[in-house]
């Protein structure tokens, strides 16, 4: 019996491995290039959710390391070699999702402030060609009008 985990022991690692291949399959999907800040927010919401969510269960991943150590020391080699491989494996794939979350934040994060200055920088340019427009409209002054030729050629 000392070499048998405790039943909350599986329960956490079905957990654990359910949760890491539903998040497996989130960051799967393929990424597609989107032009829609609002969009864009709606999914970094959603990343910044599950990063939540995998803290939440870094606590599961604590107590399975916990266990597994606590198995070592009294269990035969064999069977708590068999227990520290399945948590390495889990663990590794732990890091390799972490890190791609992470990743996905800051890109993500990056292209809605690239597409937010973007944005702003082509208000910004309409605003001026409405302007421009307006101007070029205008009535051009007489030839000898030297006072409001200056001018217009100011504004020019």
């Amino acid at each position: 019996f000392d070499s048998l985990p405790p039943a909350h022991y599986k329960e956490t690692m079905n957990t654990i491995l359910m949760w890491m291949q539903q998040s497996e399959t989130k960051l799967s999907m393929p990424q597609v290039a989107i032009a829609e800040y609002e969009i864009m927010e709606q999914r970094l919401r959603e990343l910044k959710a599950l990063q939540s969510s995998l803290q939440e269960q870094q606590k599961g991943l604590n107590y399975l390391s916990t266990t597994v150590e606590g198995l070592s020391r009294k269990a035969p080699a064999e069977v708590s070699q068999g227990y520290r491989s399945e948590v390495e494996g889990v663990l590794g794939r732990w890091k390799k999702l972490s890190a791609l979350l992470a990743e996905r934040c800051q890109r993500l994060e990056e292209r809605l402030t690239k597409l937010q200055r973007f944005q702003n920088d082509t208000k910004t340019l309409r605003k001026w060609m409405a302007e421009v427009d307006v101007f070029l409209k205008e009535e051009w002054p007489a030839l000898g009008d030297s006072e409001a030729l200056e001018k217009q050629l100011e504004q020019c």
